[in-house]
């Protein structure tokens, strides 16, 4: 696209005026517009290309991958059924049943603690009890 743009205008050059010390001295060299290699390069003709057909067709430059964008609306479409169902939910119960999982929940917290404490204790505490375990299996076993 970038090549038949520079043939153009080199068509066009005939029609353009031209400089003045072309005709001061026949000796002088005669400068020439140089081609930027970037933009004649294929690779960076066939961006441009992409992007003007991205352009027409309403994409924006910074979109993200098809994949991507079907992968989050997927995750959001679950999320919101998710949220959907658990709602569902609650308003199917009756405020027995309500007042039951509350209670649960509770005695679910009162249990947890507890157990969050041990294990917060140093590994050689944990070890130690498990050897005592161990001998007084052993010693059990003797003894029968």
């Amino acid at each position: 696209m970038y090549s038949e743009i520079q043939r153009e205008r080199a068509d066009i050059g005939g029609l353009m005026a031209r400089p003045e010390y072309r005709e001061w001295n026949p000796e002088l060299i005669k400068p020439k517009k140089l081609l930027n290699p970037v933009k004649a390069s294929r690779s960076h003709q066939e961006l441009h290309r992409e992007l003007l057909m991205n352009h027409r067709r309403g994409l924006g430059v910074d979109s993200k991958p098809e994949l991507q964008r079907v992968l989050e609306h997927r995750r959001r479409n679950q999320l919101i059924k998710k949220k959907k169902e658990e709602l569902e939910a609650k308003r199917l119960q009756c405020p027995f049943e309500q007042e039951l999982l509350r209670r649960q929940q509770r005695l679910n917290q009162l249990e947890k603690p507890p157990e969050k404490e041990e294990d917060h204790a140093p590994e050689f505490i944990k070890v130690k009890e498990n050897l005592r375990r161990i001998a007084t299996l052993t010693s059990e076993e003797r003894a029968l």
